[in-house]
């Protein structure tokens, strides 16, 4: 049987064009490390590692907001730590200006003290993150929590903070009660600095801060044990993630990874398939209908 020229060439274009495409892709996998390099290399796997791709993608959001959240609420907590040692410290003055034996310049003297101690509580209640947000002001953060005129400018709504599949975690604290506090230990402080003021004179009121100074203090000491609640959750969801993310690599890697060995052999019968063409082409295209006689 007689095979034309050009379907001979065509032939052996085509076997080349092959075994070339062959290697090529073999060395792209053993390059990259990744058995499947497009779909139609192992459509299954595909589907599967796009799959993790999406999760990992999920997880690595999830994670991000965590560790956001978890300094936020870091921050919060240290916050309420330094509010709640001068809420402990104004308590012992006053238990101090209560005393009936105090002196008109003894409670002079505790005007002082206590002026600082407020202003310091008013400037923690007014704490902003590093973004310029106000961390106890509810939703409403670009508001002082006490303006100038003792009124909360907050509100108590929660800013909340997805970290898992169907999952939020609440992002803040209010101190929607400091604001009448505040002016309650400003107007003490201001009576306690008028010249000759007699301890009995100012008892009541002293009583009366020290009653919501309790709960302030109890109310803080309740919020700060709710943040470190939430930062153990955010602790346990981060390493729920971490291990989900562990096994969702090791899976890629079983799905995609490329096997050296068999790839290896694969290189090896590519480039003999190759060379073998190539000489059988050469070959080939050397003869003529003479080389018969």
């Amino acid at each position: 049987m007689r095979i034309a020229s050009n379907q001979y060439h065509a032939t052996m274009n085509s076997a080349l064009q092959a075994a070339n495409e062959g290697l090529s892709h073999v060395m792209q996998q053993m390059a990259s490390g990744q058995r499947v390099l497009k779909p139609s290399d192992d459509s299954i796997a595909a589907l599967r590692l796009a799959r993790l791709s999406r999760e990992e993608a999920g997880l690595a959001q999830y994670r991000d907001n965590i560790g956001a959240l978890q300094a936020r609420l870091k921050t919060s907590e240290v916050m309420l730590d330094s509010i709640k040692e001068d809420l402990q410290s104004t308590r012992d003055l006053l238990v101090w200006a209560a005393d009936g034996v105090n002196t008109p310049d003894d409670l002079n003297a505790m005007s002082g003290s206590l002026k600082t101690l407020h202003d310091s509580l008013l400037y923690l209640s007014n704490s902003k993150n590093a973004e310029g947000r106000y961390l106890f002001s509810g939703t409403v953060s670009d508001q002082p929590t006490v303006d100038a005129a003792y009124a909360f400018q907050g509100n108590t709504d929660t800013q909340r903070v997805a970290v898992g599949e169907a999952m939020s975690v609440e992002a803040n604290v209010t101190l929607e009660d400091m604001a009448p506090f505040l002016k309650q230990l400003k107007d003490l402080s201001d009576q306690l600095a008028v010249p000759g003021t007699a301890a009995s004179a100012v008892q009541p009121a002293v009583r009366a801060a020290l009653n919501q100074l309790d709960l302030r203090l109890n109310s803080v000491a309740g919020k700060i044990g709710q943040l470190g609640g939430r930062q153990t959750i955010l602790a346990t969801m981060e390493d729920n993630h971490a291990s989900v993310s562990l096994s969702n690599q090791q899976t890629g890697l079983a799905l995609g990874q490329v096997n050296y060995g068999e790839a290896a052999t694969r290189l090896n019968s590519y480039t003999l398939a190759l060379q073998a063409t190539q000489k059988a082409y050469a070959k080939v295209s050397g003869l003529s209908l003479f080389n018969a006689l």
